[in-house]
């Protein structure tokens, strides 16, 4: 088996297994990351989701395994369940001829198989910060003979409030293991994990100009906040979709979209952290299998899916960051397919355009909605397309029979074939097509979808946005409450969310948004939760070792 991954000097195995996978070029981060970690030496590689980073670490890493060791050579920690799974199916894959053991691990599957799989013998373990802390401490997972650690999406990582589970995880390991850090930013926080953690690692940064993928058409459309489902339903009339991925900024936000679709005919689920794994695992099988055409999700949710045929990415609302932008429109285009990125955007989020533009080296296209009567056109020339489709065909003996019989009992045939395309259309009556409203400057707040309006906030002296100081949420359906605690207290919010969760009793991915101050913290929990939250103050303790209060902010 020959191809351009030989000249890593890679086991024959593995070199067929990605050769069975169709992969014939390394992409620049393999082509850079491989050779370095084979010497092993510690790397820290920057680079997006669809570059090609998993096989970056996972063939160096499956080079380097004992094949006579059956305990744990390789940890890889990952942010969530999604990548967890993503990046154990591909070592798995990649690893199929070399006989290598691995378990995916992480919260909402049951403990006592992980257990088990462990005491089995396991080489490659790839899991969650919570649920690996978990399985260390019940004395499942033993850690000392690991030789390469991967911390995979440390960015995210970091700002899911995981960094002292992760410090405590790499301190089980061996000081001489392997460590690797793979990350799509590289802020204050990441480099300081590095620092503390790695020995002269070496840098590899794949450019900005290599992460936007060019067989992308980047477009957008200026709409008020309260018109964005009318815009998207306008888009999905002309559009030519196989799979769309659609961005909302709240958990509550991609239900209200997913639920809003459904009603107007289209296939659509929800993505969010209130999601059980088994639903998570079926609805994106669904998603895979095209039996869900729409996919409405977080970007917390939407971390690790490896799906090389979105053919459109709609951002719904702009993210906050534009390394965001640039990780969500990578799900399309991908696998040497074009893919469409589109953006709505309110009239006070337009200066918004230019940071991306900036970051990302391309010009994004202002486009106009299609017309009412533009819609109405193309579904006439859809129905003569199947009709002229169906008469090439000529298989419809059955119905012709009907015809038949209808015409002998006097009916019109040109009447006959006007009701049976009348009868074909009904299905459009589920699809009405939504009145816009003009754009103006100052109207992008109102409307009932409030919670998918908010524009990207300035940002004060200090960095912080300025909503931060706002003792109301800006999200719609949500309550701002404050703890009596924060950073000088060193709480997290993953502290934050199992206090209030655990003694309130409610789903812990339902609530909002959380900011951190130096003697108290805000916190955003949906208006119906909120008496049941207030009802338990008093009895909130954070890390259980002091008492704070919750209140309406």
């Amino acid at each position: 088996m020959n191809n351009d991954f030989s000249q890593f000097n890679l086991h024959p195995e593995l070199v067929q297994a990605v050769a069975e996978r169709g992969y014939e070029t390394p992409t620049p981060i393999q082509s850079q990351m491989i050779p370095i970690m084979l010497t092993g030496q510690d790397v820290i590689g920057q680079a997006q989701t669809g570059t090609g980073k998993t096989a970056a670490f996972a063939l160096p890493l499956l080079q380097n395994l004992d094949p006579d060791c059956s305990g744990v050579q390789a940890l890889i920690v990952t942010p969530t369940r999604e990548l967890a799974n993503q990046v154990s199916s591909a070592i798995y894959e990649y690893g199929k001829f070399h006989n290598v053991s691995v378990l995916p691990v992480y919260g909402g599957s049951p403990y006592g198989r992980q257990i088990n799989r462990l005491k089995e013998g396991v080489q490659v373990v790839v899991g969650t910060p919570g649920r690996l802390l978990d399985l260390i401490r019940r004395k499942a997972l033993k850690l000392h003979g690991v030789r390469v650690v991967i911390l995979d999406e440390a960015d995210e990582m970091l700002s899911m409030g995981f960094i002292e589970d992760i410090e405590t995880i790499l301190e089980q390991t061996p000081e001489t293991r392997q460590t690797a850090l793979f990350s799509a930013t590289m802020s204050k926080k990441v480099r300081r994990l590095a620092d503390r953690y790695l020995t002269n690692p070496h840098s590899v940064t794949i450019k900005q100009e290599q992460l936007t993928v060019a067989s992308v058409d980047q477009r957008y459309y200026v709409v008020n906040g309260r018109d964005k489902t009318a815009a998207i339903t306008r888009l999905f009339e002309v559009e030519d979709l196989t799979s769309v991925l659609i961005f909302a900024k709240t958990r509550v936000g991609s239900y209200d979209l997913a639920t809003e679709l459904v009603e107007r005919g289209y296939s659509a689920e929800a993505l969010n952290g209130d999601l059980r794994q088994e639903t998570r695992e079926r609805i994106l099988r669904r998603f895979r299998n095209h039996q869900v055409k729409i996919l409405v999700a977080t970007d917390v949710a939407a971390r690790g899916l490896d799906i090389d045929d979105i053919s459109h990415v709609i951002n719904y609302d702009i993210p906050y960051d534009v390394e965001s932008y640039v990780h969500r429109i990578g799900r399309t285009g991908r696998a040497g397919k074009d893919g469409v990125a589109i953006s709505l955007i309110t009239y006070k989020e337009r200066g918004w355009l230019k940071r991306i533009e900036n970051f990302t080296k391309q010009r994004m296209t202002q486009a106009k909605l299609p017309t009412e009567k533009e819609i109405l056109s193309h579904r006439e020339d859809l129905l003569v397309e199947k009709v002229n489709m169906w008469l090439k065909r000529g298989r419809c003996t059955q119905e012709q029979k009907i015809v038949s019989g209808l015409v002998e009992a006097g009916h019109d045939p040109a009447m006959i074939a006007a009701v049976a395309l009348k009868i074909a259309r009904s299905e459009e009556k589920h699809r009405p097509i939504e009145a816009l409203g003009e754009v103006r400057a100052h109207n992008s707040r109102n409307g009932k979808n409030g919670s998918h309006q908010s524009r990207p906030q300035s940002r004060g002296r200090n960095g912080q946005r300025a909503n931060r100081r706002s003792k109301t949420s800006h999200e719609e359906g949500m309550v701002r409450l404050t703890l009596g605690a924060g950073k000088a207290n060193n709480i997290h919010p993953s502290d934050v969310v199992a206090s209030i969760a655990g003694n309130a009793h409610i789903p812990g991915g339902s609530i909002g948004k959380i900011f951190i101050k130096d003697r108290y913290t805000f916190v955003d929990v949906p208006e119906k939760y909120v008496p049941q939250v207030l009802n338990k103050t008093g009895t909130y303790r954070i890390r259980k070792s002091y008492q704070v209060t919750v209140q309406r902010a």
